[in-house]
């Protein structure tokens, strides 16, 4: 299943697909939008151009698994981009995805320009990497 992750951000939003055997997840683009409809816009039209079957929104829980209030608007982003795509989509824990981003980036020594334009990418690959490895451990099709 050819499925779509993104990690919704306040001014950038990174976006990921991954292959149709779900073997390789890889960062798609950044997309610079702070308006809410435009940015839905824009997801649905890449999602619907790139053939995602699935869409999933990463969902920032706090620590201790509560749901704050960016996770409250990630959920309702969430359920406007399936209905003005008709694409399934679905929220999944994305708790240190950002962080571990930052270390990828580290190990790779990816600095300054280059660093900020890619970390949400790498964050939505983190996700979908994440998501596949649930999917696969609990036997979902």
């Amino acid at each position: 299943m050819r499925i779509m992750s993104v990690d919704l951000g306040m001014a950038r939003t990174g976006v990921a697909l991954c292959d149709p055997a779900e073997t390789l997840a890889s960062p798609l683009c950044v997309i610079h939008e702070r308006r809410e409809d435009q940015l839905l816009e824009e997801l649905a039209r890449i999602a619907k151009e790139q053939g995602a079957e699935r869409i999933v929104v990463g969902l920032p829980k706090n620590m201790d698994g509560s749901s704050g209030e960016r996770a409250q608007a990630c959920q309702a982003m969430a359920e406007r981009l399936e209905a003005i795509c008709g694409i399934q989509t679905v929220l999944f824990d994305e708790r240190c995805t950002t962080v571990s981003a930052h270390q990828y980036l580290n190990a790779t020594d990816t600095r300054g320009k280059k660093r900020k334009q890619v970390v949400d990418a790498v964050a939505a690959v983190i996700i979908l990497e994440d998501y596949i490895r649930y999917r696969k451990n609990n036997g979902e099709e």
